[in-house]
């Protein structure tokens, strides 16, 4: 039987309760430290299956802009945070792009949207 104890700072509230996780064979058998039920769940995912947001930039065709940021719309597994950017490199989207708007549904089969996270008018042109 293998017990490992792990020491996590929770990010769920601004509380940032600092908990300790045991994990009896790969599996979390205990938190202490946590003043709500949600630190508890944190410290399991963390563990177990760490999620990330991704923050990116993807490039624009005829926009005011060359870059529009994006995210996702809800968490990545961690393993899998810089395939998705590497696979953002390769995305162009033509403007105008609207805040909210998906630029790259479904990234590597993941079941999540990468969005826009703000508008891109299309370029002027003022000559």
């Amino acid at each position: 039987m293998s017990v490992d104890k792990r020491v996590l700072t929770c990010i769920v509230c601004p509380r940032g309760c600092e908990m300790t996780a045991t994990i009896t064979d790969g599996v979390v058998t205990e938190v202490v430290g946590n003043t709500c039920p949600r630190g508890k769940k944190y410290a399991e995912e963390e563990i177990l299956a760490p999620k990330r947001m991704l923050t990116s930039t993807v490039r624009v065709k005829n926009g005011a802009l060359a870059l529009v940021p994006v995210v996702s719309k809800t968490s990545l597994p961690k393993e899998k945070i810089l395939a998705c950017a590497e696979a953002l490199r390769k995305v162009t989207v033509e403007a105008p792009i609207t805040e909210g708007q998906v630029i790259c549904p479904n990234i590597l089969g993941l079941g999540v949207d990468i969005v826009a996270s703000r508008s891109m008018p299309a370029a002027t042109d003022k000559d």
